[in-house]
């Protein structure tokens, strides 16, 4: 599923993520390098808004990938609906407010929260702390927008087109035969 999220925002099909919240989810995806490869990799995750800020967890808590290699840049770029942005990074589990924000993402992510049994808005502020303990909460604080644009298989949709046509062309050739 992971793979095919990514391949929605390649195709240029990103602005499509945040189409309907409550069921899917509010999806972006963070790019993010290696610690030691520099390797480029793309993780969609679940988040909630807030300001100029994006609340992500990372659900394996410090085991995460992710979240050690956006937290040893201190930087990512974060595809949003609205284009990719520059993020500033940060661990904001030990901050005012984390369980609440905690509960958000969750309330946010849709139907991800109740494959993995837990219904946030039923859940007590015991069972959110129970249920999300080894969880991290990560803060992305929106910098300034970003050039580049994540759509870079969006010529594929040329090919398709073509093809679309050529067959709508060849089937009323045949009708008017």
């Amino acid at each position: 599923m992971n793979r095919g999220m990514v391949l929605m925002w390649r195709l240029g099909l990103g602005r499509w993520a945040d189409a309907w919240p409550s069921v899917a989810g509010r999806i972006l995806v963070v790019e993010h390098h290696g610690r030691t490869s520099g390797t480029r990799y793309l993780t969609p995750l679940n988040f909630t808004p807030e300001n100029r800020s994006r609340y992500c967890l990372a659900a394996f808590g410090t085991r995460s990938d992710w979240y050690r290699n956006a937290l040893a840049s201190g930087r990512v770029v974060v595809w949003l609906s609205d284009g990719p942005w520059i993020a500033r990074v940060a661990d904001a589990t030990d901050e005012t407010g984390a369980r609440d924000q905690i509960r958000h993402v969750l309330i946010d992510s849709g139907f991800a929260a109740r494959v993995f049994g837990l219904s946030p808005n039923a859940m007590t502020d015991a069972e959110i702390d129970a249920a999300t303990a080894d969880y991290r909460l990560v803060r992305m604080d929106l910098i300034d927008r970003c050039d580049e644009s994540p759509a870079d298989l969006w010529w594929v949709w040329l090919p398709i087109a073509a093809g679309a046509a050529i067959g709508i062309g060849a089937i009323a050739y045949r009708y008017r035969s």
